[in-house]
């Protein structure tokens, strides 16, 4: 079995926190900012001094190739994404680039060789924190995203996507639309408690969660809160306060199948002290395993809003804004995965991603598979984020004995 460098690795994470490290040792690397050109400018300079090529396409992914034996052959696609959240944390997206770039240097200083080409990728836009949608690059790069709407995709400052890659010097213009790959892997930290509370070292990825995005508004009449008897109001934030309780309540049924149901947004206009509120907004996230339990729930979650509305004398709008189907990861490559941690002595278990990757945007594409490294505490999207060495290395290492078998597969 190969082994990775772990000391090296653990340098390369920190490295990579300086580019847009925060005073409490978060980072904040927003996509296509000043500190993602530092991190990609290193990344490159990093690939090229060992001796990989490097390619760009026009939605600013960077793919990094170690050459496999038979150049011909499709290769094995690795990575995640550089970008950060806002005050986000050191490990997620990157560990997973890293540990890719960890992989392919150690199989150059242990002189290994494959017969696939391996590709390792750098996504853009993954978090969606600064241009929507997330999962961006990938989105584009696998043909379900119009290259024309995510260059045109604009921030809260009015910069466009296409404007800011080229600012940057990461507007390529690789042109990948007959791109196949043999495979695509990804490992990522969990972003939750699971695998530390169950104390695996690894986590095999078998799907990800459905997702349901709802807006929904409901619309009273805003009027005196000093001259307005309780029994003649038309309060809107009533209704929202009352929908928040009956929606957490639904999601908390849902606990044994894996079910979340999140109000995340929430606003009142016009959001006065001395107003009934006219009109209450929030964003509601449905997140399931099964398909039919998502349709359900859909149900009963208008059954549920028309219910109030009608109670509390309110208009009522649900807007669907994004829907997702489960997904469940190719099963040949996560029964190697399950193989090599056995071989290497790693505990694991089989886990369901509750967030979205960009792996998800692959899976139709290509034969597709993640692995799971622990969090402390699960802690994620947070400046606290963070993981044990230990737990760094072994990923690494399974993920380094993962590729080898799969580049090496006829």
């Amino acid at each position: 079995m190969l082994t990775i460098n772990e000391r090296r690795l653990k340098e390369l994470l920190n490295r990579f926190a300086d580019f847009g490290r925060t005073p409490n040792n978060g980072v904040t690397r927003l996509a296509l900012s000043d500190e993602d050109k530092q991190a990609r400018d290193y990344f490159v300079q990093l690939a090229e001094q060992a001796g990989f090529g490097v390619t760009i396409d026009a939605i600013g992914n960077i793919f990094v190739r170690r050459a496999g034996e038979n150049p011909q052959a499709e290769p094995i696609l690795v990575g995640s994404h550089g970008d950060s959240q806002p005050l986000g944390g050191r490990f997620d997206g990157i560990y997973g680039v890293l540990a890719g770039l960890e992989a392919l240097l150690s199989f150059n200083d242990q002189q290994v060789k494959t017969q696939r080409p391996i590709d390792l990728v750098m996504w853009t836009n993954e978090e969606g924190a600064r241009f929507a949608p997330a999962m961006m690059g990938a989105a584009v790069f696998a043909q379900k995203l119009p290259l024309s709407q995510a260059l045109a995709a604009r921030d809260s400052q009015g910069l466009s996507v296409g404007d800011e890659l080229r600012r940057i010097g990461y507007a390529g213009n690789a042109d990948l639309s007959r791109y196949q790959a043999h495979c695509a892997v990804e490992i990522h930290i969990e972003q939750g408690p699971i695998l530390e509370m169950h104390q695996k070292d690894i986590g095999i990825v078998s799907g990800a969660l459905g997702q349901n995005w709802y807006q929904i508004r409901f619309d009273g009449v805003a009027s005196h809160a000093g001259t307005t008897p309780m029994d003649m109001r038309k309060d809107a934030s009533l209704g929202m306060a009352r929908a928040m309780l009956a929606l957490n309540q639904l999601g908390r049924r849902e606990i044994p199948h894996q079910g979340r149901v999140t109000v995340g947004c929430v606003q009142l206009t016009p959001n006065s002290p001395n107003v009934i509120p006219g009109s209450a907004y929030f964003t509601l996230e449905v997140r399931h395993p099964d398909k039919q339990a998502l349709a359900r729930i859909d149900q009963e979650i208008r059954c549920c809003l028309q219910t109030i509305a009608a109670e509390e004398k309110l208009k009522l709008s649900i807007k669907s804004v994004l829907a997702l189907d489960p997904l469940h990861f190719n099963p040949d490559c996560l029964n190697l995965m399950e193989q090599v941690c056995r071989q290497l002595g790693y505990s694991y278990e089989h886990i369901v991603s509750g967030a979205g990757h960009d792996s998800c945007q692959l899976n139709d594409r290509f034969p597709t598979a993640m692995l799971f490294i622990p969090c402390i505490d699960g802690l994620s999207h947070n400046e606290a984020e963070d993981i044990r060495p230990e737990w760094s290395a072994a990923g690494a290492e399974v993920l380094a004995n993962t590729l080898f078998e799969l580049a090496n597969r006829p």
